[in-house]
């Protein structure tokens, strides 16, 4: 443990730099240490404004050794902290409910708020879900969000909990639809939208990715062969200034497999379809076990093909909070510019 403690130190003194910038620009929501990259795998230490949230997915900590971490942590940040621990070792990283190690505080399982480019946004150290209701490591596309969508419309896909909707609508944009396949994701975004009602509204669909994109394309829907279709919203043909495809690694439904390793394209060229001529459409791959340069390859073969080549392809780096030894962090984002 005395080797566990020394590497959050070490994390925690690399990134006062970045957490003063980071507290400039109104965020309080922010990770203090990348167990895999600074010494300790399957160990992740967050913040989420008054909440720390402490997660292991390897190894159990211990009661004691626990605390000391936490006490690392608020003295480091000189705030006091709501400590959340989530043991994830069981399988498929599923919370240990039962909590054996430490026991929350009613106050630090309240519902709480936390804070990122001056945005307010809602903060569950437990829900029904198993990951947290904020994704730190998307931040800066947030953040690019958030600087060009001036007049703009946006369409998020996979939206979650519509932090990238949020971050469109505080930047100006003239409309922003979120779109997710589960309501209660959509129901935390509509609480970020009530936390911020100074912005203006945005518009909720509850759908599977795969009817919805492909009508906004203009593509077909059909069955799997001996298969009937679940009912979907209606949607018309219609481009975005902006979209965001920020997928999960793998999902199946009645309409289609999401599949990030083995069928990108499918999730790619509806979206590149949606997208308007000059518009930019940014894309996410989550998966550490794909190159960059190799998917970067993929997509921008996949544009050619449509038609739709893309004229310029910038990469957008996750931020410092999540270093990567070998360059090649697990998140992956390209802006393609058309």
């Amino acid at each position: 443990m005395p080797s566990l403690e020394l590497a959050l130190r070490a994390a925690l003194a690399h990134r006062q730099p970045l957490l003063a910038e980071l507290h400039q620009q109104g965020t309080d929501c922010y990770r203090l240490f990348h167990g895999s990259q600074e010494g300790a795998g399957g160990l992740t230490i967050d913040r989420y404004g008054p909440q720390l949230l402490v997660q292991s997915f390897h190894q159990s900590l211990a009661h004691d050794p626990l605390l000391q971490l936490a006490e690392q942590c608020s003295q480091a940040l000189d705030t006091p902290l709501l400590l959340v621990y989530n043991d994830r070792c069981q399988g498929n990283s599923r919370i240990d409910r039962s909590d054996p190690v430490y026991q929350a505080q009613p106050a630090a399982l309240a519902d709480l708020v936390g804070h990122e480019w001056g945005l307010n946004y809602r903060v569950r150290g437990r829900h029904a879900g198993q990951d947290p209701l904020l994704f730190l490591d998307l931040r800066n596309a947030r953040g690019w969000i958030k600087a060009h969508s001036a007049g703009k419309s946006v369409l998020n896909l996979f939206a979650y909990t519509c932090g990238v909707g949020l971050s469109a609508a505080a930047g100006g944009a003239r409309e922003v639809i979120n779109l997710d396949f589960a309501e209660g994701n959509l129901a935390v975004g509509r609480e970020n939208a009530a936390l911020n009602p100074e912005l203006a509204p945005m518009q909720f669909i509850q759908s599977d990715y795969f009817p919805a994109i492909r009508q906004l394309a203009g593509l077909p829907i059909s069955a799997r062969r001996g298969h009937k279709l679940p009912d979907y919203p209606r949607l018309q043909p219609r481009q975005f200034d902006r979209v965001l495809l920020d997928p999960p690694a793998w999902a199946k439904s009645a309409f289609g497999t999401v599949d990030l390793l083995r069928d990108y394209q499918s999730l790619l060229k509806p979206a590149i379809l949606a997208t308007a001529e000059d518009g930019m459409l940014i894309c996410c791959n989550n998966l550490a076990k794909v190159a960059l340069s190799d998917w970067r390859t993929q997509v921008l073969r996949c544009a050619e093909k449509l038609g739709r080549p893309v004229r310029d392809c910038q990469v957008l780096a996750p931020a410092p909070d999540f270093p990567s030894r070998d360059g090649q962090p697990p998140l992956k984002t390209l802006i393609l510019q058309f």
